[in-house]
């Protein structure tokens, strides 16, 4: 795979908020880019919890990565998964062909971490692309239906409790997510059961959710769970997670068809095979201009980093983090060509926010703490103001206000199933969905003629 580039060459791997800010960051600069990625599309992560309850769709809080860059002459995109990084030979290997660098940007995010019990992923999934976030909501939506035609009561019971594990910010905004959806949205659908009537449990094995975030806005934001009807349980540890629901060390059993998992994330294989330092949860330890130890031609950004900065301060895996971080290494490169010393990066933290649903969340801002309504509407003006193109900025608004205003939700569709394949199963077990084929191999299908 050669490039046909004579100027300095600098590639990107990873198309999230580091790696497409390092990218436009480089649009004037007198380098050739080429950004890989897995998927063909960035995707607003912090926004996917509202594609698994039914918020919004898909293409609400994602955009082609092509589209993102197509006016950036000097930038390409290409499809495809990194498998190997020869850090001495300056380069990397996409699907089987390998592709030379003068720069590289590794910015790959983070994989799930189930603490060495992978076989939990089947029964709990995760929430870190779109496969899994519609795979969450597939799931949901059957356990609905299925509780509209069960007769058992236990049964039922079962397929109306959803169990969220990880006091995260992440499993905050699900859990109160799938309350408010439940209470207030599916209530007004079904005719045999009372949706409302659903449990939603939040399992946190530490003392208090949202550890992150001041201890008064913690408990404030557990006030605003438990009002929407969240069970919040804390400082409980579990045994297993199987398909009949949770089971904790003591012994006791919580039926559940609806698991969800947010208790943490670790390293990537692709951060593994570097052959660099690893932190205990398989970050890359990066120097304090983010690059790698001993190659200060290749970056790590992002989740995939532990980085320190020059304030003593422990670099969070936060998307405004990633940004900084990817318009901070894009100068470097930039002060490498003009003669420039590079100097050390410095994060400025612009504040932390958590949504628990409508009408309530928690920020904090400096020394400014809010929560209500006003740290919601905080949040709310944040996240529009960092999607990524005009028309998604204006679909989630509408999508917003809409739900706002009428309590309906518009993406609530169950495409993975027919209903007669789905249900018997749904009313049994909920047995998970058939594997969604990966983004790149739908890609592949749609050129070469498939659905």
């Amino acid at each position: 795979m050669a490039t046909p580039a004579k100027e300095p060459h600098v590639v990107i791997v990873g198309g999230g908020f580091g790696g497409l800010n390092a990218a436009k960051a480089l649009r004037d600069a007198p380098v050739q880019v080429t950004l890989v990625d897995r998927t063909n599309h960035h995707l607003f992560q912090p926004l996917l919890y509202q594609v698994a309850t039914a918020s919004l769709s898909p293409a609400d809080i994602a955009v082609p990565i092509r589209s993102v860059l197509s006016r950036q002459r000097n930038a390409r995109v290409l499809l495809g998964e990194v498998t190997r990084v020869d850090l001495a030979g300056r380069r990397i290997t996409v699907d089987g062909d390998t592709l030379d660098y003068d720069y590289l940007i590794l910015a790959v995010g983070a994989a799930n971490n189930y603490f060495g019990h992978e076989e939990w992923a089947r029964f709990a999934p995760a929430l870190k692309n779109l496969d899994e976030a519609l795979t969450i909501r597939e799931r949901m939506l059957l356990a609905f239906e299925a509780a509209e035609r069960e007769q058992d009561p236990a049964v039922r019971r079962r397929l109306l409790t959803f169990v969220v594990i990880g006091g995260g910010a992440t499993g905050v905004e699900m859990a109160g997510a799938f309350a408010e959806l439940a209470r207030y949205i599916l209530a007004r659908d079904f005719r045999a059961l009372d949706p409302s009537l659903s449990r939603v449990l939040l399992v946190e094995i530490g003392q208090r959710i949202l550890q992150a975030f001041p201890e008064r806005l913690s408990a404030s934001a557990e006030e605003q769970l438990t009002s929407l009807g969240v069970e919040v349980i804390k400082g409980r540890r579990f045994r297993t997670i199987d398909e009949q629901g949770v089971e904790f060390e003591d012994g006791e059993r919580l039926p559940a068809a609806t698991v969800i998992w947010a208790a943490g994330v670790r390293g990537t294989p692709l951060a593994h095979a570097l052959g660099v330092e690893l932190d205990r949860i398989g970050r890359v330890k990066v120097e304090p201009d983010c690059s790698l130890p001993g190659h200060p031609t290749t970056f790590a950004i992002g989740d995939m980093a532990m980085l320190r900065d020059r304030n003593g301060v422990d670099v969070p895996g936060l998307s405004p983090a990633a940004i900084q971080e990817g318009r901070f290494v894009a100068g470097c490169i930039l002060g490498d060509l003009t003669g420039r010393p590079r100097g050390q990066f410095a994060y400025r933290d612009k504040g932390t926010m958590a949504t628990i649903g409508r009408s309530r969340a928690i920020a904090k801002v400096g020394r400014l703490q809010m929560s209500g309504m006003l740290a919601w509407l905080a949040w709310l003006g944040v996240h529009v103001l960092f999607l990524i193109g005009f028309k998604n900025r204006f679909a989630v608004m509408f999508a917003w206000m809409w739900q706002y205003i009428t309590f309906k939700r518009g993406a609530r569709l169950i495409t993975g199933h027919t209903t007669r394949a789905a249900l018997p199963a749904a009313a049994t077990a909920v047995a998970p969905p058939a594997p969604r084929p990966s983004a790149r191999s739908a890609v592949v299908d749609a050129v070469s003629g498939g659905a």
